[in-house]
């Protein structure tokens, strides 16, 4: 198939990655291509060159308005608007298959658009007002929505699913995360370093069971680490920065523990999975998909409590390291989650053929 992925284009879809939603885009062009199809990814010009890439905007817009999006900005509207409009055209007029849109803006899910090339849509995030009625529009024959957890589903569509949407666990390169059989008895914690990531409750819980923690990722607000979590670091409690995929998987693949603490609705959790894939059981705040995707690999608390925290770490402590490896390769393998994906761009392709017939 010819296919167009379209990405979001707040951060670089390039290696080591923001955040989930990067990992997902570049696992998906990667995927897709080792797979035999013709893709085409739509995304920012400073992302993996190693991809086709067709610049949606010259380079990722945190780059270019760095925070705008958390203020409403106008100009940043505005530009991620018409860039948007004219990548949109451009698929259109590329003769493409299908378009796997991950972009989380509103123009490419219009059904006069959805209508002219078959779509499946994924969304990454709760439903939040500048998207939620758009998507709501937008379930047409020929558009396929996907989240990514079931939790999301039903905040997404509370009174009942349209048949056009279901879930789509994302997935992940169980090879790229190896396992390893002893870990040396510290706990990890990685992701974004900003507020709804709560890495100040890791280490705050970390701190009381007496296990020690590194801490990987992006500082994302610095205003945040600086109040909260650096005073947290010692000896024992350490920032250690942001890794590529392979040496994050290395320290992890070492690691004892995970500590995942979402303080939003956090739709996945793509670090647990990775985390789980190298036997990692998981300590987590019960937020979000958290419990969908951890299961039996780990303990939960609630969210905020870092006490209950530090007696979900001596609990998943306890969990054997097979049960977590198991676990991400029979419900997150990158196999399984492609081959979904392939099934839905037939579906997309075979309700567009029907229409037109």
């Amino acid at each position: 198939m010819r296919i167009a992925i379209l990405a979001h284009v707040r951060q670089r879809i390039a290696p080591p990655f923001a955040g989930g939603m990067e990992a997902h885009g570049w696992q998906l062009a990667a995927g897709l291509q080792a797979r035999g199809h013709d893709v085409t990814l739509f995304a920012s010009g400073d992302s993996d060159p190693r991809f086709r890439i067709d610049p949606v905007v010259a380079e990722h817009y945190e780059r270019t308005f760095p925070w705008a999006e958390h203020r409403g900005s106008a100009p940043l509207i505005a530009h991620l608007d018409a860039a948007y409009a004219a990548a949109c055209d451009r698929i259109a007029a590329g003769g493409y298959d299908v378009v796997h849109n991950n972009s989380l803006h509103r123009f490419a899910i219009e059904p006069r658009r959805t209508a002219v090339t078959p779509t499946v849509t994924s969304l990454h995030v709760p439903p939040y007002d500048a998207l939620h009625w758009f998507v709501r529009a937008s379930a047409t024959p020929g558009h396929r929505l996907t989240v990514t957890s079931a939790m999301q589903l039903a905040a997404w569509w509370p009174e009942g699913a349209p048949a056009q949407a279901s879930v789509l666990h994302n997935g992940i390169d169980t090879d790229a995360w190896p396992y390893r059989a002893t870990g040396d008895g510290r706990a990890i914690w990685c992701g974004r370093i900003t507020p709804n990531k709560g890495p100040h409750f890791a280490a705050e819980a970390a701190r009381r069971a007496g296990i020690p923690l590194d801490l990987f990722g992006p500082i994302e607000d610095p205003d945040y680490h600086a109040a909260e979590v650096a005073p947290l670091l010692g000896e024992t409690i350490r920032y250690r920065g942001h890794l590529p995929g392979e040496a994050l998987a290395a320290e992890l693949g070492r690691a004892a523990l995970f500590l995942f603490t979402p303080c939003w609705d956090e739709p996945f959790g793509l670090v647990a999975a990775e985390a789980m894939a190298c036997g990692l059981p998981v300590a987590a705040f019960d937020q979000g998909a958290a419990r969908e995707v951890i299961g039996e690999a780990g303990a939960f608390a609630p969210v905020g409590d870092a006490a209950a925290l530090a007696a979900a770490i001596r609990q998943a402590l306890a969990i054997p390291r097979p049960v977590a490896r198991d676990r991400a390769v029979r419900m997150f393998g990158r196999d399984r989650w492609l081959e979904r994906c392939e099934a839905l761009y037939r579906a997309a392709i075979a309700d567009h053929a029907a229409l037109a017939a």
